[in-house]
């Protein structure tokens, strides 16, 4: 599912008004209906709808639901702020057309009046939408401070007044941002719904189909996209009948130090349960025994050094690389690592405290491989690319090390973001907060490796490893709930991720 930057959603509106062919007031009239159906679904007559209309596109939306909402038996009143006397012309279609219903409507031209709100009242935000490009001041945030001191419900039209579809760095007064409870979303997301930061800001965000033209936006470009499982599904290589284990690879994954030893269990389990045929783990000689009684189906590969990697290895005869869960950051472990990185001649995984190192040791970033795989949360990032003041920030220099390296980021969190070297960003989709716990990005880079093991393109594996690893955790979370899951329960469920999506 592409996702369009603010200035590109006004192409897409245009092309399905030409193209369909339909008249802009009608395509706001299909809107509106489909969110007056929306929040009739969710709100019955007992609340009161308060509706709070902009001077542009977005308050003719909101002038339209008021309308339609009320035609539904609801009480509604609708307010329109008209300071500047510059409406949409649908806008003011719109204004026209409640002349002969029983909406209560106000037009402020001058001072305001507000309304009182209670918890009795539904608040209808279509102040501003995607098109908005600076802050919010004056009349306008006042009017949003008041709404957000109210104990109100708050549903937003597209996006929350306030809120930049994108970037919203120099957008730092938090009340003068609409905090929705529901955000209904007019046919695609925007990306700052995926942001960690704005989360106050949009609530729990809804979709609602309009019917624009599907060729628009096929056609229209974009960097941005929300994975579906449709697009999962055809990544996964079937399996010949009279296939073998030396098909599926054989994977190497250095990982664990004295007393990190679960990091390597965890990313070594990971890996066998998600198709690997062949695996070998190299760690600290006083792991050797927890792993060859923990993990039997993996070969242990005993380092040098009692208690941490510190001898690199010949990887000729691997398929794929990891290096990085459990590590440890020894003197002489950045030195293997720098070794190890000189040794690949093929993509390679680093998680972890490889970040770690290569983010004190920057100019070894240029011994990474090129169509690697770097799997940093966002303060794991920061060290590597410097501190970012939002999520719009960082998901930018992720790009930009990409780009650099040659190689992919998986930025991760809720909505991990894949990033290509070409810029393009793909957002995982499954996944939830109880996977927020010690081990989990431990088990993400033993599916990862695993998939590079068989053969699977860096890119395909990034999108594929990401959402079976989010979906095992989705499974996990129905039967642990999200405070009790543990990271070795996403390996319990990976078999029937993998089972549902083949």
């Amino acid at each position: 599912m592409k996702i369009f930057q603010g200035t590109e959603i006004k192409k897409l509106d245009a092309y399905t008004i030409e193209n369909e062919p339909i008249a802009s007031i009608e395509l706001m009239e299909r809107a509106a209906r489909a969110l007056s159906s929306a929040i009739e679904a969710n709100w019955n007559k007992d609340y009161s709808i308060k509706v709070f209309a902009g001077p542009g596109n977005n308050g003719g939306d909101a002038l339209a639901v008021a309308r339609i909402l009320s035609e539904k038996g609801y009480q509604v009143e609708a307010i329109l702020f008209n300071t500047s006397g510059n409406l949409s012309d649908d806008c003011r279609a719109n204004m026209e057309r409640l002349k002969d219903t029983k909406v209560a409507f106000t037009e402020v031209t001058a001072k305001f009046e507000p309304p009182i709100l209670t918890e009795k009242d539904l608040v209808i935000d279509g102040l501003f939408g995607s098109g908005l490009n600076k802050p919010l001041s004056g009349g306008f945030a006042a009017v949003v401070k008041y709404i957000n001191a109210s104990p109100s419900e708050v549903v937003s039209i597209d996006i929350p007044s306030g809120l930049m579809c994108e970037d919203n760095t120099y957008n730092n007064i938090k009340n003068h941002i609409i905090h929705a409870n529901v955000t209904l979303s007019l046919q695609l997301p925007k990306l700052a719904f995926l942001f960690a930061e704005n989360e106050e800001f949009v609530g729990k965000w809804q979709l609602l189909d309009i019917q624009l033209d599907k060729a628009g936006i096929e056609t229209l470009p974009t960097d941005y996209m929300l994975t579906e499982e449709s697009e999962i599904r055809r990544l996964i290589k079937p399996r010949k009948h009279f296939a073998h284990k030396g098909n599926f690879g054989h994977a190497l994954l250095i990982a664990g130090s004295f007393g990190m030893a679960g990091a390597s269990v965890l990313s070594a389990k990971a890996c066998l349960r998600s198709g690997v045929g062949l695996l070998t783990v190299h760690t600290p000689f006083r792991n050797n025994d927890i792993l060859q009684t923990g993990i039997p189906e993996a070969m242990v590969q005993p380092d040098l050094y009692e208690n941490y990697f510190a001898t690199p290895v010949d990887t000729d005869a691997y398929q794929a690389v990891a290096i990085g869960p459990g590590l440890g950051q020894e003197q002489e472990t950045a030195l293997a690592l720098s070794e190890q990185l000189k040794l690949c001649s093929y993509p390679i995984i680093l998680d972890a405290d490889a970040l770690n190192i290569l983010s004190e040791n920057r100019d070894w970033l240029s011994y990474i491989p090129k169509g690697s795989i770097l799997t940093p949360h966002p303060k794991e990032l920061d060290r590597l690319a410097g501190i970012s003041h939002n999520s719009y920030e960082r998901l930018n220099k992720a790009r930009d090390i990409a780009a650099k390296l040659t190689s992919y980021v998986v930025l991760k969190g809720a909505y991990t973001a894949i990033v290509t070297p070409e810029g393009k960003c793909f957002f995982n989709p499954t996944g939830n907060p109880g996977m927020a716990t010690g081990g989990s990005g431990d088990v993400l880079t033993g599916v990862l490796l695993a998939l590079l093991a068989q053969g699977y393109k860096s890119e395909d594996a990034c999108r594929l490893g990401v959402y079976i690893h989010g979906l095992a955790g989705d499974m996990a979370t129905k039967e642990k709930g999200e405070i009790s899951l543990l990271a070795g329960d996403i390996i319990d469920n990976l078999p029937a991720a993998w089972t549902k999506l083949s």
